[in-house]
């Protein structure tokens, strides 16, 4: 297999898992935001167990890698469970979810071979369409500030700079996600015992925090990761576009609503973008206007 398909077939395996994140949030809501994110990370972190070799592969993670795996999950989780504490959740999500654009117009900036394409900036403008339709159920967005939506565009910018920055860094196995899940959980944990009050967990919740902890904030970083190291992490933000569409389409399910028209339009537009943004031809590229971001990367 192609590494450019295997890519795409590990990207959409980790947003499948991650558009199962809204469900399960939605049943754990009573729960409190840290503890619930803190126990997730630490399960998420035991799917590294099985590769060989963990635990040495850990002691050589060079400190740099370790304070960006940290930077990435404790910090774009930390800034959005503060955002759905402070602000509207309906906006805030919104605001979160200009990652995957972010991913597509920043990558220049990391990545000296990436040039930015008259048609990837449709094919952006089209999924964050699709995904503002999906979220927002084609109602106004309210136009009140609060400071909840910085933390949201916040945890958007960390998400997106963390996805692009892992391709700089030193190579790095995938088991050691599980470390940067580890250290981002115990802190998660802390900031609970230290802001939030405790409380007792049923074990309905334990059955949903472990699936939470093996499926979207476990096996879906460790897809995620190798997903971008294998391809191209523009057209992965593009597909990540999905992430909303699906996790709609799953509450939708869930909830045993019908499908409306104007989640049926958003996801024409989500997966319309998605193919529009694929990478492009030789031909292609050569006829296609580029907008001159310059590489910061030397």
């Amino acid at each position: 297999m192609k590494p450019s398909l295997r890519a795409t077939w590990l990207a959409l395996g980790a947003i499948a898992l991650w558009a199962t994140l809204a469900p399960v949030g939605v049943r754990l809501s009573h729960l409190p935001p840290f503890l619930t994110a803190g126990c997730a990370l630490l399960i998420g972190s035991l799917v590294a167990l099985p590769w060989s070799g963990f635990r040495w592969r850990l002691a050589i993670v060079p400190a740099q890698t370790l304070a960006l795996g940290i930077y990435g999950l404790f910090g774009y989780h930390f800034l959005l469970f503060l955002a759905f504490r402070t602000a509207p959740a309906v906006q805030a999500n919104l605001v979160n979810y200009l990652w995957p654009l972010l991913i597509v117009v920043l990558a220049p900036l990391f990545h000296k071979n990436s040039r930015l394409h008259l048609r990837q900036v449709l094919a952006a403008m089209a999924g964050l369409t699709g995904a503002v339709l999906v979220m927002t159920n084609g109602q106004a967005i309210e136009t009140d500030f609060n400071l909840g939506y910085l933390a949201a565009l916040a945890s958007a910018f960390i998400w997106a700079t963390y996805s692009l920055m892992t391709q700089r860094v030193a190579a790095f196995h995938t088991a050691a996600i599980g470390y940067f899940g580890f250290v981002s959980g115990i802190l998660a944990l802390l900031c609970h015992f230290l802001l939030e009050t405790p409380v007792a967990l049923s074990l309905n919740d334990a059955g949903l925090l472990t699936w939470m902890g093996l499926g979207p904030l476990g096996l879906a970083f460790y897809l995620w990761d190798a997903a971008l190291k294998n391809g191209n992490a523009q057209q992965i933000g593009l597909l990540s576009f999905l992430t909303p569409l699906c996790s709609t389409l799953l509450l939708l399910i869930d909830r045993q609503e019908a499908l409306t028209s104007l989640v049926a339009w958003a996801g024409v537009l989500i997966v319309g973008g998605a193919w529009l943004g694929r990478p492009q031809t030789a031909n292609e590229a050569a006829n296609d206007p580029q907008f001159e971001i310059k590489s910061t990367h030397t």
